[in-house]
């Protein structure tokens, strides 16, 4: 099911890290290949721990819409795949924004998408997705 990026730029989902991270922006390219598993660290070498909204919540069926226009339902088999590999591990997941902000707070090698509207202070942008 096809999802339509939010009209008002404030609702759009933004790709984000802890502000200290030393990273100041990352190509699409970049974002897909640690969120699908690819690296498992930033351009520069420093690990990067991608974090996940649960499969049943909005943003991440929009996000992966957006990332690499498959639902759900595609980016689950693939994992599937790649762990009964061994290759890699999907991204952790947590409940809800204020959550992953709490983790990005103390983890300076988290990557997470939020809505625009809850990016705070401590969080630094590093990749957002054209509007249309």
């Amino acid at each position: 099911m096809p999802f339509a990026v939010a009209a008002d730029a404030s609702d759009s989902l933004v790709v984000v890290v802890h502000a200290g991270n030393a990273i100041e922006a990352l190509s699409k390219k970049q974002v897909i290949d640690i969120y699908m598993g690819r690296y498992s660290s930033f351009p520069n070498g420093q690990p990067a721990a991608p974090i996940d909204f649960p499969d049943e919540s909005v943003e991440k069926a929009l996000f992966y819409q957006l990332l690499v226009n498959q639902d759900l339902r595609k980016i689950r088999s693939y994992w599937s795949r790649l762990l009964f590999s061994g290759r890699a591990k999907p991204p952790r997941e947590l409940e809800t924004a204020s959550e992953i902000a709490q983790y990005l707070d103390t983890d300076i090698n988290t990557l997470a998408y939020v809505p625009r509207s809850q990016v705070t202070t401590e969080m630094k942008i590093v990749y957002q997705f054209d509007q249309q």
